[in-house]
Protein backbone atom coordinates (compact mmCIF):
# COMPACT_ATOMS: atom_id res chain seq x y z
CA UNK A 1 0.00 0.00 0.00
CA UNK A 2 1.07 3.12 -0.72
CA UNK A 3 2.59 5.89 2.01
CA UNK A 4 0.20 8.77 2.55
CA UNK A 5 3.21 11.32 2.67
CA UNK A 6 4.43 10.29 -0.57
CA UNK A 7 0.93 10.73 -2.73
CA UNK A 8 0.85 14.25 -4.24
CA UNK A 9 -1.85 14.12 -6.15
CA UNK A 10 -0.75 16.45 -9.18
CA UNK A 11 0.48 19.10 -6.45
CA UNK A 12 4.16 17.75 -6.76
CA UNK A 13 6.64 21.14 -7.09
CA UNK A 14 4.43 22.92 -5.11
CA UNK A 15 3.83 24.43 -1.56
CA UNK A 16 1.57 21.61 -0.35
CA UNK A 17 1.35 22.63 3.44
CA UNK A 18 -1.82 22.18 4.40
CA UNK A 19 -4.75 24.99 3.70
CA UNK A 20 -5.25 26.19 7.01
CA UNK A 21 -2.55 24.25 9.14
CA UNK A 22 -2.33 23.99 12.67
CA UNK A 23 -3.01 27.54 14.54
CA UNK A 24 -0.44 29.30 16.20
CA UNK A 25 -1.21 29.79 20.39
CA UNK A 26 -0.68 33.80 19.12
CA UNK A 27 -3.23 33.47 16.98
CA UNK A 28 -5.69 31.48 19.15
CA UNK A 29 -5.53 34.13 21.82
CA UNK A 30 -6.09 36.93 19.25
CA UNK A 31 -9.24 35.06 18.25
CA UNK A 32 -10.63 34.51 21.77
CA UNK A 33 -9.98 38.44 22.72
CA UNK A 34 -11.10 39.86 19.75
CA UNK A 35 -14.49 37.20 19.67
CA UNK A 36 -14.66 37.62 23.75
CA UNK A 37 -14.61 42.21 23.57
CA UNK A 38 -17.61 41.43 20.64
CA UNK A 39 -18.90 39.34 22.38
CA UNK A 40 -19.50 41.37 25.59
CA UNK A 41 -19.91 44.42 23.50
CA UNK A 42 -22.73 42.83 22.04
CA UNK A 43 -24.23 41.40 24.90
CA UNK A 44 -24.31 44.44 26.89
CA UNK A 45 -26.21 46.76 23.99
CA UNK A 46 -28.83 43.94 23.47
CA UNK A 47 -29.77 44.32 27.49
CA UNK A 48 -28.99 48.11 26.93
CA UNK A 49 -31.85 47.95 24.76
CA UNK A 50 -33.97 46.42 26.64
CA UNK A 51 -33.69 48.49 29.93
CA UNK A 52 -32.67 51.95 28.84
CA UNK A 53 -34.37 54.64 29.26
CA UNK A 54 -37.34 52.85 30.72
CA UNK A 55 -38.45 49.56 31.33
CA UNK A 56 -41.12 48.70 29.13
CA UNK A 57 -38.22 49.34 25.62
CA UNK A 58 -38.82 51.55 23.07
CA UNK A 59 -39.59 49.93 19.48
CA UNK A 60 -37.17 51.39 17.66
CA UNK A 61 -34.39 50.31 20.35
CA UNK A 62 -35.43 46.42 20.02
CA UNK A 63 -35.13 46.91 16.51
CA UNK A 64 -31.55 48.20 16.68
CA UNK A 65 -30.58 45.83 18.59
CA UNK A 66 -32.20 43.04 16.58
CA UNK A 67 -30.49 44.46 13.41
CA UNK A 68 -27.26 43.94 15.74
CA UNK A 69 -27.92 40.61 16.06
CA UNK A 70 -29.03 39.72 12.28
CA UNK A 71 -25.23 41.35 11.65
CA UNK A 72 -23.19 39.12 14.26
CA UNK A 73 -25.16 35.91 12.70
CA UNK A 74 -23.77 36.14 9.44
CA UNK A 75 -20.88 37.08 11.19
CA UNK A 76 -21.23 33.58 13.01
CA UNK A 77 -22.07 31.85 9.35
CA UNK A 78 -18.96 33.05 8.12
CA UNK A 79 -16.62 32.32 11.12
CA UNK A 80 -18.23 28.70 10.95
CA UNK A 81 -17.37 28.21 7.45
CA UNK A 82 -13.97 29.46 7.85
CA UNK A 83 -12.89 27.03 11.03
CA UNK A 84 -14.34 24.08 8.43
CA UNK A 85 -12.13 24.98 6.01
CA UNK A 86 -14.50 26.05 3.35
CA UNK A 87 -13.56 29.44 3.30
CA UNK A 88 -9.88 30.66 1.89
CA UNK A 89 -7.27 32.13 4.55
CA UNK A 90 -8.07 35.66 3.00
CA UNK A 91 -11.67 35.91 4.82
CA UNK A 92 -10.03 36.27 7.75
CA UNK A 93 -9.67 39.38 7.08
CA UNK A 94 -12.95 40.13 6.44
CA UNK A 95 -14.03 38.50 9.61
CA UNK A 96 -11.91 41.20 11.72
CA UNK A 97 -13.21 43.81 9.38
CA UNK A 98 -17.21 42.50 10.23
CA UNK A 99 -16.06 41.83 14.04
CA UNK A 100 -14.81 45.80 14.20
CA UNK A 101 -18.00 47.00 12.53
CA UNK A 102 -19.84 45.07 15.44
CA UNK A 103 -18.18 46.64 17.59
CA UNK A 104 -18.51 49.72 16.11
CA UNK A 105 -22.39 49.76 15.67
CA UNK A 106 -22.97 48.48 19.09
CA UNK A 107 -21.04 51.78 20.29
CA UNK A 108 -23.60 54.11 18.06
CA UNK A 109 -26.38 52.00 19.62
CA UNK A 110 -25.26 52.46 22.98
CA UNK A 111 -24.75 56.40 22.98
CA UNK A 112 -28.23 56.56 21.26
CA UNK A 113 -29.99 54.04 24.16
CA UNK A 114 -28.22 56.63 26.65
CA UNK A 115 -29.17 59.22 25.29
CA UNK A 116 -25.27 60.81 24.66
CA UNK A 117 -25.28 64.50 22.99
Amino acid sequence: MDDFTTRTYGTSGLDNRPLFGETSARDRIINLAVGGVTSLVVLVTVISSFVFPSVPPRPLNVFFAVCILLVCGSTIVLIFWYRQGDLEPKFRKLIYYMLVSIVLLCLCANLYFHDVR
